[in-house]
């Protein structure tokens, strides 16, 4: 009797919880932030104006992007993608994962040119991050070289990963020069693949114990303090004096 007692315990605790930690994405939908419905097709995909003019700008740039995911997946996630100019490049190349081209028999990871900077499917991005001039230099390189070891071309899945976060922050980790903060929405994020239980945090200035994304823990100058429970991460950035919540993201005062 005493087991099922405190298993009852444990399981009114944790649908408490849950409830608490959907409150974000719930307002995302009663908001408008994020819609069931939606045409992609009529969805804008027209430049932000964030990045500078590549053929004015010589100097080398990286800039990473999130902007809220398409229709309902946006009351929970980001998506997110990087950028890079190669000095004095003409134009930008954008790498970012996209499922829906493997099941048209193409390869998750997607490469292409021009404004890194576009809506994602009506959703303004938002700059993470970026690097300019040498460090951007030498961190192109090492970017260009994750790509190519990405272990998950041919896999995505929206939950727990591997997905565009994933992907992102698979590059993040093997890029000193980055350094940047993915926001708690960026669901994936915290997949770390195989047998893989322990690893740097995305902005390399920590470390985090993941479960397979489902499940985690992560400690780091740059993040703070975060916990992840089936997806949804929530804790504190002390440094910013900021709260990470599933579907608000970063709250700053």
């Amino acid at each position: 009797m005493r087991v099922m007692r405190r298993l009852g315990i444990f399981t009114v605790l944790l649908l408490l919880v849950l409830t608490v930690l959907l409150l974000g994405p719930t307002f995302n939908l009663l908001s408008g932030r994020a819609t069931l419905v939606g045409d992609w097709s009529k969805a804008s995909r027209h430049s932000a104006g964030i990045a500078p003019d590549a053929a004015r700008t010589p100097e080398a740039i990286v800039q990473v992007f999130a902007a809220r995911a398409f229709r309902w997946k946006g009351a929970f996630a980001v998506h997110s993608w990087i950028a890079v100019k190669p000095e004095n490049a003409p134009e930008y190349i954008t790498y970012e994962v996209v499922g829906w081209y493997i099941d048209d028999g193409a390869g998750a990871i997607q490469t292409h040119t021009g404004a890194p900077d576009r809506h994602w499917y009506g959703a303004k991005p938002q700059l993470l991050g970026e690097i300019r001039g040498p460090e951007a230099k030498s961190a192109i390189k090492r970017i260009q070289q994750a790509v190519e070891s990405y272990p998950y071309k041919g896999t995505y899945r929206s939950w727990p990963g591997p997905n565009s976060n994933s992907f992102v922050a698979y590059i993040l980790r093997r890029v000193p020069e980055l350094q940047i903060d993915l926001p708690p929405t960026a669901i994936g994020k915290d997949f770390l693949g195989g047998a893989n239980l322990v690893a740097r945090a995305p902005s390399r200035k920590g470390v985090q114990f993941s479960l397979y994304g489902v499940f985690g823990a992560l400690l780091a100058l740059e993040e703070g303090i975060e916990f992840n429970l089936l997806g949804l991460s929530f804790g504190i950035d002390p440094g910013d004096l900021a709260l990470r919540l599933p579907g608000f993201g970063l709250i700053k005062p």
